[in-house]
């Protein structure tokens, strides 16, 4: 058995990923063009790359399919429940990074504050009958966000593709999305709530926990660990 890391497949993630590790004196690739997902690793026998999508890390984590992944912050948080018992934040990378905020569009005015998007949410479902709708591809994140201030006359509608665009298209009022800049989200006359950061995310090592390893696996897994630097 090897241990096993699972790594974004592609983009800037994937790029900046192979540069952390290998700043680090271990050397992460692909195995063939960019259409495969094999990956190979140099620097360390016994250990094995496997090319994901940052959406599917959390999932093979927590099933103990993989040892080790890279993935956002909110992915982990978003996708699994108590993820806290399921996984162990390592080691931030320092890019990726994006925050999920809430916005809501710029000629409301008078909004500014979840407090506000709570009493407009009341008064659109008096006068529409029914409850003003914010667009999200994090459900569970921005539920307990909102639950933890006091906002409970909305509806969460799914959102999995340009999200920004939804109050555009009359499909949603607000919404719950990652941003960097927050380019996009003014180029479609929106703007974030003073208070309705929900959370700063960045890339991160995790680790998978109470997997039952050899002990050949686990001296591997703690001496990868220990050439990033991330050991303790």
């Amino acid at each position: 058995m090897t241990i096993k890391i699972g790594v974004p497949s592609k983009g800037r993630l994937m790029e900046k990923t192979f540069d952390w590790f290998a700043e680090r004196g271990v050397s992460l690739s692909r195995a063939g063009s960019e259409r495969e997902y094999a990956g190979k690793v140099e620097g360390i026998e016994g250990v094995e790359l496997v090319l994901l999508s940052a959406g599917e890390i959390p999932r093979e984590l927590a099933a103990g399919r993989i040892h080790l992944g890279v993935t956002g912050q909110d992915l982990i948080r978003e996708k699994l429940s108590q993820w806290e018992q399921r996984v162990e934040e390592l080691a931030e990378l320092g890019f990726g990074q994006a925050d999920l905020i809430i916005a809501v569009p710029q000629v409301w005015v008078d909004v500014d504050t979840l407090e506000d998007l709570d009493a407009v949410s009341a008064a659109f479902r008096a006068e529409h009958g029914f409850r003003l709708r914010i667009a999200t591809k994090y459900h569970r994140l921005v539920r307990e966000y909102l639950k933890e201030h006091g906002v409970a006359d909305y509806q969460l509608v799914d959102s999995q593709g340009a999200t920004e665009g939804t109050i555009k298209n009359l499909t949603a009022e607000a919404v719950a999305d990652i941003t960097s800049s927050g380019e996009t989200l003014r180029a479609n006359h929106l703007k974030i709530l003073s208070d309705a950061l929900v959370l700063r995310s960045q890339a991160t090592l995790f680790k998978a926990r109470g997997l039952k390893l050899s002990d050949e696996d686990r001296a591997t897994r703690t001496e990868l660990l220990k050439k990033l630097g991330v050991w303790n």
